[in-house]
């Protein structure tokens, strides 16, 4: 397990800056539609953040309860009050910033451990409270960021109409999946035994890789809501009913109780619309070919059916502009995917019972005594 460094203690301080701001965000747009009269968009905008929200906060508790397991009742009592309040995540920064301060400041030199906290113990608890934040922004991310931006699309193609509100909306989801998603590699890595370094090169390449397939997926729903809100709402539930079945099917064992397995296979499946996940850490050649290979023949069909269907919209320079980036970025997409693949992905091979993920996203393998929730979560 690589260490928790000053760094991390950073970009730990500034997700939290930037967790608020986006709470803020979401907030100041919603009124910002309630100002306008657009009462419909304000209210999906608060239903999406307050969904999401409660998803979160849901696993986030049953995460401290299964951790506290034997311990004081009194001190979930509390935990659960600050989670019924929304206010959870803020309890695991609070966590996150006491460990990862003492792992990457006081733990540094062995004559500050003590013998009750010796610097292995610090560093692996900092990096297991960073790890729970990492998997509960990936939820956050994908139940309500991407649906975001991908109504912020819409309404902007739809109406034509483009307010300084409306771009700060857009450029918070792409920051706020951009973040999601390399906290998810850089967490990977941290929890893997004997992975090099998540450094810069393949970072980059694995950003632009998922932020520019979600893209062009997203793009291309836009347009086909523009044509039918109807076929683009049947389509997505299609979408979401083939990846839960998927998940059944694969056996998941992510957590302790049935009817959390099942919110989490509905979580997972609602992931796989925009993005592929290995969820048991086996070899996913086929699947991720498949996955992609389906949305791009999907992409095409909806640029075909505007061709063949909405002929008048050709004229339409929005719909030039969105053809072109959805194709451009589709394409650019799979190919840092295949470059990624071949060159940065953190092959990891399983043990019989203590599997971490070969994944694009998350799997870890924490201790041998010690198992961690990471290692069975959604990986790539």
């Amino acid at each position: 397990m690589m260490k928790f460094t000053k760094q991390n203690f950073i970009f730990l301080a500034g997700g939290i800056i930037i967790y608020v701001v986006d709470i803020g965000m979401d907030f100041w747009v919603a009124c910002k539609y309630f100002c306008q009269g657009q009462y419909s968009w304000g209210i999906l905008i608060l239903c999406v953040r307050g969904i999401s929200s409660l998803i979160t906060q849901i696993f986030s508790y049953e995460w401290f309860k299964n951790d506290w397991e034997g311990t004081d009742t009194g001190k979930l009592k509390w935990i659960f009050l600050i989670h019924l309040f929304q206010c959870g995540i803020f309890i695991r920064y609070w966590f996150a910033l006491k460990y990862g301060c003492q792992a990457a400041f006081k733990q540094n030199n062995s004559e500050d451990a003590s013998e009750t906290d010796p610097p292995d113990f610090i560093q692996r608890q900092a990096v297991n409270v960073v790890t729970d934040i990492s998997m509960l922004r990936v939820f956050k991310t994908f139940l309500e960021t991407t649906p975001q931006l991908f109504v912020q699309i819409y309404i902007l193609m739809e109406h034509g109409k483009y307010n300084f509100f409306q771009y700060a909306a857009l450029i918070t989801s792409f920051c706020g999946i951009s973040i999601s998603t390399v906290d998810y590699q850089i967490s990977l890595r941290k929890s893997l035994p004997d992975k090099d370094e998540f450094r810069l090169l393949p970072k980059l390449v694995y950003l632009f890789y998922k932020l520019l397939t979600i893209t062009s997926w997203i793009l291309s729903i836009s347009l086909i809501t523009l044509v039918s809100v109807r076929s683009s709402v049947i389509l997505l539930i299609f979408l979401w009913i083939c990846a839960f079945i998927w998940t059944l099917k694969q056996h998941t064992t992510f957590c302790k109780s049935k009817k959390m397995e099942y919110l989490y296979r509905t979580v997972v499946g609602v992931i796989l619309i925009f993005t592929f996940f290995n969820i048991k850490g086996r070899k996913t050649k086929v699947c991720i070919f498949i996955y992609y290979a389906t949305h791009t023949i999907v992409t095409l069909s909806i640029l075909f059916v505007y061709i063949f269907w909405k002929p008048s919209m050709m004229k339409e320079i929005y719909f030039t502009i969105v053809s072109i980036l959805t194709v451009f970025s589709l394409v650019l997409g799979i190919i840092f995917l295949v470059a990624y693949y071949r060159h940065f992905h953190p092959t990891t091979y399983c043990r019989p019972q203590a599997c971490s993920d070969e994944a694009d996203g998350e799997a870890v393998q924490k201790d041998t005594v010690e198992t961690g929730r990471f290692q069975n979560f959604i990986m790539q």
